[in-house]
């Protein structure tokens, strides 16, 4: 039925594009999940007062953080072109946007996932250091748990960015709607792709939004 309203769309390269964006964004969603909780905790673990506390080790954590994640993404895509091309053996498709996109998403999250942990009550920490626990169990059994509603919430919309990420990869030929909106829409003159795109990232972002809100509603216990 909505073919006809969109005569000028070819459905079939809609549909391929969009498998592209959702394995896209599946994938670096799941690897800057695992990249930015490791630098997250270290970075809290490291700081003044905690565990771990490291200051040249934190200083050296902190300024690669904030240097990827001050780096515009559309930039940090074409500076990373050749390790993409020397990890991956080229550019094209979505393997390629891979790291690019973690790169540029995983530092983002390590701070959301800092900021977590600095919201959890300082006394269930010191409860659960008096009772003798090491520093896995903490790490696993306090801080993680105690904070893992806000690390959802980060991940939600950490997960949103990369949806954006992914379009603006497709302009260096990534694949996925941003690679069709790009070339069917914006070279061929087709506003009717531009348009049909960007609804389907926006019904991807709605998506995202709502089950990351179900996710963390039903983990919050507060």
């Amino acid at each position: 039925m909505i073919e006809k309203y969109f005569p000028n769309v070819k459905w079939d390269k809609v549909w391929e594009a969009t498998v592209e964006t959702l394995s896209m964004t599946f994938f670096s969603v799941v690897l800057t999940f695992i990249l930015g909780l490791i630098l997250g905790l270290l970075l809290f673990l490291t700081s003044k007062g905690n565990i771990w506390q490291n200051k040249i080790l934190n200083s050296i954590i902190a300024f690669f953080v904030n240097i990827f994640r001050s780096i515009p993404f559309i930039i940090l895509i074409i500076l990373l072109i050749p390790f993409t091309r020397f990890l991956l053996g080229g550019m094209l498709g979505v393997k390629g946007a891979l790291p690019a996109l973690v790169i540029g998403a995983a530092p983002f999250y390590a701070r959301m996932v800092e900021i977590a942990l600095r919201e959890i009550d300082k006394g269930v920490i010191e409860a659960a250091k008096s009772m003798g626990a090491s520093a896995s169990t903490i790490i696993w059994k306090v801080y993680v748990p105690e904070s893992l509603p806000a690390i959802i919430s980060g991940i939600t919309v950490t997960s949103i960015a990369l949806v954006g990420y992914t379009a603006m990869a497709g302009t260096v030929g990534a694949g996925g709607l941003g690679t069709l909106a790009y070339l069917e829409g914006f070279h061929r003159s087709n506003p009717d792709v531009t348009f049909v795109a960007t609804v389907l990232i926006l019904v991807i972002v709605f998506i995202i939004q709502f089950i990351g809100d179900i996710v963390t509603s039903i983990i919050d216990k507060r």
